[in-house]
């Protein structure tokens, strides 16, 4: 009878030790999940934060252009209301970053510039001005709001902050550079291999003329010093229907040479794997056929094309009719590309005084001279200027003239290789030219 009476509560008390677990495992599965809910939500933050960080430095980064204004401008590039640039959310889209005031608040920090990469990425680095520097860091600090996690000690504010940080900066010089302006402008010196020629104090304001054939003297504008001339380089795409020859240079002068279709827009070329927007040191080029030089003080319709293009970048309220004339969609256009945001400065300014968007500044590819077959030496960058009278220059000058500053290569650019991959006459020992931007951290 007793062992009866055993056998019946065994079962008994094996289910009641089998509610008592659940009991106990409820609790600790529910636990887990909310653990898991809010890890995923904080990882899911944390990302979105990365990712404006990145945005936002990488931004910052295009303004380091060596002026007193860079760091004014990487401040501009930030997300409001530090700066005015393009505004991101975070937590599934529901909260703006940088917003103050409500449940979930959030700080974007102003940019901390850096002279190296060494500097940028450490905890100690110091830091340097912006107008000299090559690369800066944007962190951000954002609450996250918690759910299983605030009904825990340390957690009744129901919300706890998460940070991001990134770096960005210059390259070194670029072997390959992209979307510049085609206009091959002609070294003053082989030797030179720093400016080539070109002062390298960094005050003289060139006059920029197109090539001729006879007779070659060509004058300077007023107020310049030495003339310095240029070529157009091909990148006519014929396979473009939508752009028109005259369109196309009007747009790879007002806006740098952009993506093509045609595949043998320079048979020239020494890698014909070369994306057909870029340019490499060490390439020979081939003039632009119908820019071809003539006699001087009759250029070609086309280089009037290009330099309205050029135009573009300081003025479009009072494009001379000459535009209209001479491109063929002038007026669709010319609402696309906006002036330099500082294009009244006077000449005799140095460029540290400029305080413009970057429109006035344009890269374009060093050649060794002006022969029919031109070899890229380097890319430099010159800033466009007013002529001594105050006023703009003319597109459609005779001999294809306008003002600039001669600068180096002080302001990244966006698209490039710094190694020869394309470029496999270029230097692996190449130690000046731009950059471009880059993500370091």
């Amino acid at each position: 009878m007793a062992d009866h009476e055993q056998r019946r509560s065994a079962p008994q008390a094996r289910g009641s030790v089998s509610l008592q677990m659940l009991v106990v495992l409820v609790p600790v599965v529910f636990g887990m999940m909310g653990f898991a809910l809010d890890l995923g939500q904080l990882y899911l933050i944390r990302g979105e934060l990365n990712q404006a960080a990145i945005a936002m430095a990488v931004a910052a980064a295009a303004q380091l252009n060596g002026t007193g204004a860079a760091y004014a401008n990487a401040v501009n590039a930030l997300t409001p209301p530090v700066g005015a640039g393009p505004t991101f959310t975070y937590n599934f889209g529901e909260t703006t970053l940088g917003a103050t005031g409500g449940f979930l608040n959030s700080t974007v920090n102003p940019p901390a510039c850096f002279a190296d990469a060494a500097d940028a990425t450490s905890p100690t680095g110091v830091q340097a001005d912006c107008s000299t520097s090559q690369f800066l860091q944007v962190g951000i600090t954002a609450d996250a709001p918690l759910l299983f996690w605030s009904l825990l000690p340390g957690g009744q504010s129901r919300k706890t902050t998460v940070a991001a940080q990134a770096v960005a900066g210059v390259s070194a010089p670029l072997c390959t550079a992209c979307n510049i302006v085609p206009f091959g402008v002609e070294a003053l010196s082989l030797t030179d291999l720093v400016n080539f020629g070109f002062d390298p104090t960094f005050s003289t304001v060139y006059t920029l003329a197109y090539a001729c054939s006879s007779p070659p003297i060509v004058p300077p504008l007023g107020g310049t010093g030495a003339t310095v001339t240029y070529e157009i380089l091909n990148r006519y795409d014929t396979a473009n229907a939508l752009l028109p020859e005259t369109d196309q240079l009007y747009a790879d002068a007002a806006a740098g040479v952009q993506a093509t279709q045609d595949p043998t827009v320079n048979a020239c070329t020494g890698n014909a794997s070369t994306p057909l927007a870029c340019f490499n040191v060490g390439d020979c080029e081939q003039v632009w056929a119908s820019a071809a030089p003539a006699v001087c003080g009759s250029v070609q319709p086309a280089v009037t094309a290009a330099l309205c293009g050029l135009y573009a970048r300081v003025d479009n309220s009072q494009t001379p009719s000459t535009c209209a004339a001479d491109v063929t969609d002038f007026g669709a256009l010319s609402a696309t590309y906006v002036p330099d945001t500082d294009n009244q400065e006077a000449p005799t300014d140095p460029y540290s005084a400029y305080t413009g968007n970057g429109r006035r500044i344009i890269t374009v590819p060093i050649v060794a001279t002006i022969d029919g077959v031109l070899t890229i030496l380097g890319f430099r960058q010159f800033l466009i200027e007013l002529l001594n009278t105050g006023t703009f220059f003319n597109p459609a000058d005779s001999y294809g003239r306008f003002p600039a500053l001669y600068i180096g290569n002080p302001a990244p650019l966006q698209t490039g290789w710094f190694d020869a991959r394309y470029a496999s006459a270029c230097s692996a020992y190449l130690t000046t030219g731009p950059g471009k931007v880059v993500l370091i951290q």
